[in-house]
């Protein structure tokens, strides 16, 4: 499979992630159009608000985890990613976030890799529980580590398979993430782990040298 192929599935993961509340934003807004009670109007506000803001909010993740990274230069502020995530899934209260980045500013390859690891370890708390994010430069080498524990922690194994190997064969646009992330390490040199599937706990590690860390900018 081709840089083409990766566009086109980080695209279709994003028009999925972005459906639900762009209908909820035209459903609002037909509501409002007919509604002539104060109290429902009021509710039909409440309903665009949290539609728009949920969008605003996947797009400024995936702006940072999918696109180039425009206006961010070579290196970009670990708050701005840690926002992007907060924005993905603080709203739901369903995930809890431990943010541990000690580095004011990582490249730009490498906060990609840290978002995309970070929405397949969230992504696989199917019913909630706790994403910790850490990364630390040490002499140029960035270490990350994305923990995830949960009652029901399920990753897909073509995840698994994907980011371990590449894309193989056919990857679903769930699992764009999961190839972008293997091609970020892939490009930068540098290595990933996976724990052992168990039911309640994920971890993924990576290892990115120097020389990667400093000039990688990572696809998209």
């Amino acid at each position: 499979m081709n840089p083409v192929d990766l566009a086109s599935l980080l695209c279709s993961r994003l028009c999925h992630d972005l459906m639900s509340p762009v209908g909820a934003l035209n459903n609002g807004l037909e509501l409002l159009a007919d509604e002539q009670d104060p109290e429902m109007r009021d509710k039909c506000l409440e309903l665009l608000g949290e539609s728009a803001r949920a969008s605003a909010n996947k797009l400024k993740f995936f702006r940072l985890a999918f696109g180039a990274g425009g206006g961010f230069g070579e290196a970009i502020d670990t708050r701005e990613a840690h926002a992007a995530l907060q924005g993905l899934y603080g709203a739901e209260k369903r995930i809890e976030l431990g943010w541990m980045v000690s580095d004011a500013k990582l490249p730009k390859g490498a906060v990609k890799l840290l978002l995309n690891l970070a929405m397949i370890a969230g992504d696989a708390l199917v019913r909630g529980g706790r994403l910790d994010i850490g990364a630390e430069s040490r002499d140029g080498t960035i270490e990350m580590v994305i923990r995830a524990e949960g009652p029901r922690l399920l990753l897909d194994p073509s995840f698994r398979e994907t980011l371990q190997r590449g894309a193989a064969g056919t990857v679903e646009p769930r699992a764009a993430g999961a190839w972008l992330a293997h091609d970020l390490v892939q490009e930068a040199g540098g290595t990933l782990q996976l724990s052992d599937p168990h039911d309640e706990l994920l971890l993924i590690g990576v290892t990115l040298p120097p020389q990667a860390a400093s000039t990688s900018s990572g696809q998209g």
